[in-house]
């Protein structure tokens, strides 16, 4: 009798996961090889490119939901595997993201300048992010996770001479130890007693709802700070920044919202029911990290960094999401839960798209011109056209401008906000509208925010030598931001197909799902009710592109057709010097007072030298990180400080050390003693 062997969609994903896993591993003898580097990034597109429609099948219906046990991992349990809707979503993710950037760094490698400190890692990197995702038991899941951790963290220390860096990984490795701790610790307490660490039974078994708040406090620690979430924000603006640039924009993209999934899936899948009370602190540190993330950006002078600090924003706005699907979903409100876990995913979706493409687009700049400095840049749009029109596809989505795909989810977040009036608890109505105009106020931030660095960095004239001889980036490069590009219009123009295919995810998550919405005439959204609120993607775009170019063909049909050249608007103080035009301190600077000085501590420090010197001005802005100077420096002086008492133990006599060793077995005694 012939025996079927095909393989289950979770098979192939380990099999793609132990393709990434060895490519990390032929790189380690082979990696100095010229040909090397575009075998195993081209090898890796291709892989993560199996996962992306992996998960697309899943979603889609094609493939059913699979599962694996391998004899490995803890004796008695072995190594548990899915493939769930939760999971093929963000394997999605991880395909997409993880592709991009392979293409991406097929061309950008070439420029790295010791490729042994990232190829080894890239790939086993990329295979630990999608093990992480497909894990369905506690030990297998928190394996995945620290070598995801570590492996970050190498390929952050990959240029580990460059000023910062060290200090970089350093907060990185010590963030990450203590969010493992955290998830340690959240998972024993999800097995209980029975120390069964199967997600199966995790999900079965019976706990309080008092125990899963404080199951959700410890996700939020030990997730929340992979994925940026204020307070646990400070190593990101620093590691992020630090990686190349095809890693910052896999770090920024796709590890948080692996972060993120660990916290889905454990809030609402394993965790059991919430109350409501256990919302509201959910939503509020969503929007202050929404708040804080991007209003950091704008006072950023590091391109880079101002990106790192968007990622904070974005993970702020989707955990706010989370946090009013719970709220939902505790009273019995299924149709907003669903519409609010919808917004989330496809925030997560839309983020993981733009934020890689303006990652990718940065580095083309740090390659063409060497500078991370907005203040160095200037007058890119004429040396570098393509990356530019792609860079402003990237900023006019992060925006959630209409009618790319950033305004879509934004608009459907904000569609769940103005549900909050039907919550019956009045705590609730007023912290839901609350955060919403805290959310309304951190998408005008980053509309500002990424006016400034692509007006100060792509318009204008080149402020430097470095910028004015900047060239156009490699194809490879270009086409893995033109396709992220694309998808970012695609996704804004055709939202309704989105929704449909992450609609199982969300069904499994809060037992509901939005209507069925490929099916609305002019792809319209239709999140509620037809009365209450639709958008059209697809109308806004016909709508801008039909004025736009009507505009312009009445200008150059009826206006004169003499062409006349003059001198751009100098604010009335004309000038030679490309440093006299407005720079990125300039323009942060009104939003630096009124907002910055409040929540960034920010002070401007003039010094102006008497009269008949030559001196120069000077003018120096400093801001404060209120976390990194309120939890971390005394929580660090007092680690110190009990470490230096803690010194004298080497000391001792040998009477003093066994009267130590004595007294410990007494206290202990007495523990197990009182304990029974």
């Amino acid at each position: 009798m012939r025996k079927d062997f095909r393989m289950s969609a979770v098979d192939l994903a380990l099999l793609a996961v132990a393709a990434l896993l060895a490519l990390g591993a032929y790189a380690i003898p082979f990696g100095r090889q010229t040909a090397a580097r575009p075998l195993i990034y081209g090898a890796s597109a291709m892989l993560c490119t199996v996962l992306l429609l992996l998960g697309v099948a899943v979603l889609a219906g094609q493939a059913g939901v699979s599962a694996r046990v391998l004899p490995i991992g803890l004796p008695w349990l072995g190594s548990h595997w899915g493939l769930d809707p939760l999971s093929a979503f963000f394997l999605v993710v991880v395909g997409m993201g993880g592709a991009a950037a392979s293409l991406f760094a097929i061309g950008y490698g070439r420029h790295e300048g010791e490729p042994m400190r990232v190829l080894p890692f890239y790939p086993a990197f990329l295979g630990a992010m999608t093990l992480v995702v497909l894990a369905q038991d506690a030990f297998s899941f928190l394996v995945a996770w620290e070598v995801m951790s570590l492996l970050s963290w190498a390929l952050v220390m990959a240029h580990h001479r460059t000023e910062g860096t060290a200090q970089a990984g350093y907060v990185y490795l010590l963030m990450a130890g203590f969010g493992t701790m955290a998830l340690l610790l959240a998972f024993g307490l999800l097995a209980g007693p029975a120390g069964d660490y199967g997600f199966a039974a995790m999900r079965a078994a019976p706990r309080s709802t008092t125990l899963a708040a404080v199951i959700l406090g410890l996700m939020m620690v030990g997730a929340g700070s992979k994925a940026g979430l204020a307070p646990l924000h400070v190593w990101l603006p620093l590691a992020h920044p630090a990686a190349p640039s095809h890693v910052s924009a896999l770090m920024s993209g796709v590890m948080t919202k692996v972060a993120l999934y660990g916290l889905i899936r454990v809030v609402f899948d394993l965790a059991g029911p919430l109350e409501w009370w256990a919302s509201p602190a959910v939503i509020v540190m969503g929007a202050a990290t929404a708040v804080l993330g991007i209003l950091s950006a704008l006072m950023a002078t590091d391109l880079k960094r101002a990106l790192a600090y968007s990622t904070i924003e974005n993970v702020g706005v989707i955990v706010l999401a989370l946090g009013l699907a719970l709220a939902f979903r505790a009273n019995g409100m299924t149709a907003p839960a669903a519409l609010a876990f919808s917004a989330a995913l496809f925030h997560i979706f839309n983020h993981a798209a733009f934020k890689s493409l303006l990652f990718m687009g940065a580095g083309n700049v740090l390659v063409a011109t060497g500078q991370r400095n907005l203040d160095a840049l200037g007058g890119l749009i004429h040396r570098m056209p393509v990356t530019a029109a792609l860079m402003l596809v990237g900023a006019v989505a992060i925006s959630a401008l209409p009618p790319l795909n950033g305004f879509a989810s934004e608009w459907l977040l904000f569609q769940s906000v103005l549900l909050s009036p039907d919550l019956p608890q009045a705590g609730l109505q007023i912290i839901v509208p609350a955060a919403g105009g805290m959310l309304a106020l951190a998408a005008a931030l980053a509309a500002a925010a990424f006016v400034r660095i692509y007006g100060v960095g792509f318009l204008g004239r080149p402020r430097t030598d470095a910028a004015r001889s900047a060239v156009e980036a490699d194809r490879f490069s270009l086409a893995a931001m033109g396709v992220l590009g694309l998808i970012c219009v695609l996704a804004g123009i055709f939202p309704g197909v989105v929704l449909d295919l992450l609609a199982p995810a969300t069904e499994a998550m809060v037992a509901a799902r939005l209507p069925l919405q490929a099916e609305q005439a002019w792809q319209t959204l239709v999140p509620i009710a037809e009365a209450r609120s639709t958008y059209s993607g697809l109308l806004v775009f016909a709508f801008i592109t039909i004025t736009s170019s009507g505009s312009a063909w009445l200008v150059h049909r009826f206006a004169s057709r003499r062409l006349s050249r003059g001198p751009a608007w100098d604010c009335g103080f004309p000038s030679n010097l490309a440093n006299s035009q407005y720079g990125a301190g300039s323009f942060a600077q009104p939003l630096r007072r009124v907002l910055g000085s409040i929540l960034l501590g920010a002070r401007e420090e003039v010094t102006m030298p008497p009269p008949g010197s030559t001196a120069p001005s000077r003018m120096i802005v400093r801001l404060r990180d209120w976390a990194w100077e309120g939890i971390y420096q005394p929580l660090a002086a007092a680690i110190n400080t009990v470490a230096t008492q803690a010194n004298r133990l080497q000391f001792l006599t040998i009477r003093r050390y066994l009267s130590l060793v004595v007294g410990s077995l007494v206290s202990l005694l007495l523990v197990l003693t009182i304990w029974n």
